[in-house]
């Protein structure tokens, strides 16, 4: 488990066999790290799951017990994290089960600035030299971006049919960003007073798309369609390099279908770094987004105070909440798809009863061992899977709005499923009823896949048009408007002491008797000043006492 969460290793926070969480994994991708993650995963198919975690602090899941408590159903079935009811969760079951960050582990947070800084120090020395190091390709300054032949001759060369399904994706997610993009307001708070705000794209953004042991097509969809769509003028693709110096040939296919400008073979945290910062090759961006392992997420962090980014992520999720009503079957079906994305992959599901409880791990137990990639999928469910058990549907909706789930499946129907939708509140996009199937927001609805993790669904939304424009907000006062406003901004001002501000508003108040320009009126005050002086005395404003506390011209006093 360590080494899924720290990549530990020879090649730990490199980024040439990126995870398959193509999200963002919590898993490094070292081959020190595979083989002990190969480890661990063997040790939990053997079914000694216990002494696979012993040595990494990891509290081992339950494979039997008593439903009533919060660890298990009675009998051997597949390894969860957690079983039992939501109610006989003490504090640090639940606290297991809902913090998920994996940004907080040490070791990929200083190695991470460690590549942050190389990069900032020797730029295009350093991603030359960690594509040697990580993906094991030789380039050059020149050869980091990728020719435009390379992604011609790759669309070529593609299947017909994946053709036909990443172009029709395209057009979805066109379709549907379009539909929301936003748009400007104007506002009268009073007459003569608007307000308005105005959405400017963004003119160049950086869109990350995994490599390495898997290649991620939709990925690069997800993050540029939605950047042309919003008007951003230049976006930029990285994604790392295999042996011969380039991307995935399919991830290349996909960047001319999706309209990119440019494409530079660089992957991790350094890929990060280069469009945060720039280099003497690579174009500095006004954002960076994109799913990625851990290391790239908790790069995107540490830069984030430089560039803007989309939000940090971690390993797929998936919360349902099934009922009566679902069939077991589809929703172990959906646990199982989320589950072969990474060991590190948190799926969960809260049953409204025991009998629906005890189906769907009666499904999982079906399913699960012949999966394909049945490894990784056990290893997620033992780590970070749950089978829960609410009496009511508000106790259901009240979890999953504590656990924030990337993606929340309300399996249930009737009216329950609109109620259920209401409920949840911290959650990425709903996905209602079980025919609507997680994967096919994945790949093809139009809805977008890049999506928070680790809980951080209570305070990030989903990937969309939004992330691509920066907001001008603007006013315009009419004379007469202004004239209103003055004397209340001008006391405003003064009782938070800042009398420029108050002479700012003031200057634009209409004379008492409304027949003089406020350029008279300053000539009149001045002349009055004049005179003033002229005769030992002092120009008053209405109320204003003098210098002198005297009673005018008695000895000592000011005459008036």
């Amino acid at each position: 488990v360590d080494a899924m969460t720290a990549g530990s290793g020879a090649r730990g926070a490199g980024h040439g066999e990126e995870t398959d969480g193509y999200r963002g994994s919590g898993m490094g991708n070292g081959e020190d790290a595979g083989a002990r993650a190969g480890e661990y995963v063997s040790a939990a198919v053997a079914g000694d799951l216990r002494a696979a975690e012993a040595g990494a602090g990891v509290p081992a899941p339950v494979a039997g017990g008593e439903r009533d408590g919060a660890t298990g159903a009675e009998g051997p079935s597949v390894a969860l994290r957690f079983r039992g009811r939501v109610a006989a969760l003490g504090d640090d079951e639940r606290r297991a089960l809902c913090d998920r960050a994996t940004s907080s582990d040490v070791v990929v947070r200083e190695r991470t600035a460690a590549i942050v800084r190389r990069v900032r120090a020797d730029g295009d020395a350093a991603l030359v030299a960690m594509a040697r190091e990580f993906d094991g390709a030789e380039l050059t300054p020149e050869r980091l971006e990728v020719p435009r032949a390379e992604w011609r001759a790759a669309l070529e060369d593609i299947d017909a049919g994946l053709r036909r399904a990443i172009e029709r994706t395209i057009a979805n997610v066109r379709t549907v960003h379009a539909a929301f993009r936003p748009k400007a307001t104007e506002v009268e708070s009073e007459p003569g007073i608007v307000v308005g705000r105005r959405p400017d794209p963004l003119r160049r953004v950086g869109v990350y798309a995994p490599g390495g042991r898997a290649a991620y097509p939709s990925s690069v969809i997800m993050g540029v369609v939605p950047a042309k769509v919003a008007g951003v003028e230049e976006v930029v693709l990285c994604s790392p390099p295999g042996p011969d110096g380039l991307p995935s040939a399919v991830v290349l296919a996909a960047a001319a279908l999706a309209d990119v400008d440019r494409v530079f073979a660089l992957g991790g945290a350094g890929a990060i770094a280069a469009m945060a910062y720039g280099t003497a090759h690579v174009p500095r961006v006004d954002r960076i987004v994109g799913p990625g392992n851990a290391y790239v997420a908790e790069a995107k962090v540490q830069v984030s105070s430089t560039c803007a980014i989309d939000s940090p992520a971690g390993p797929s999720e998936l919360l349902v909440i099934a009922d009566h009503t679902a069939d077991p079957v589809v929703v172990a079906r959906e646990l199982v798809a989320q589950a072969e994305h990474d060991p590190m992959a948190a799926v969960v599901c809260v049953a409204v009863g025991d009998e629906t409880a005890e189906q769907v791990e009666a499904a999982l137990a079906d399913l699960v061992p012949n999966a394909e990639r049945r490894e990784i999928v056990e290893a997620a469910l033992a780590g970070q899977g749950a089978v829960l058990v609410a009496q009511t549907y508000d106790e259901a909706a009240a979890f999953a709005s504590d656990w924030a789930a990337e993606h929340p499946l309300p399996a249930i129907w009737g009216v329950e499923q609109e109620r259920g939708r209401a409920r949840v509140q911290n959650a990425g996009p709903g996905v209602l009823g079980e025919t609507s199937s997680v994967a096919f927001g994945d790949y093809m609805t139009g809805a977008n896949h890049v999506l928070p993790t680790g809980g951080l669904a209570r305070s990030y939304s989903g990937l969309s048009t939004l992330d691509f424009v920066r907001w001008t907000t603007y006013q315009r006062v009419s004379p007469q408007a202004a004239a209103k406003l003055a004397y209340d901004v001008g006391r405003f001002a003064d009782a938070e002491g800042l009398p420029g501000h108050a002479a700012a508003a003031r200057a634009w108040e209409k004379p008492r008797d409304g027949g003089r320009t406020r350029l008279k009126a300053r000539a009149l005050r001045k002349r009055l000043r004049e005179i003033a002086a002229e005769a030992g005395g002092e120009l008053l404003e209405l109320g204003e006492a003098p210098n002198d506390a005297g009673d005018g011209d008695g000895a000592g006093g000011t005459p008036r």
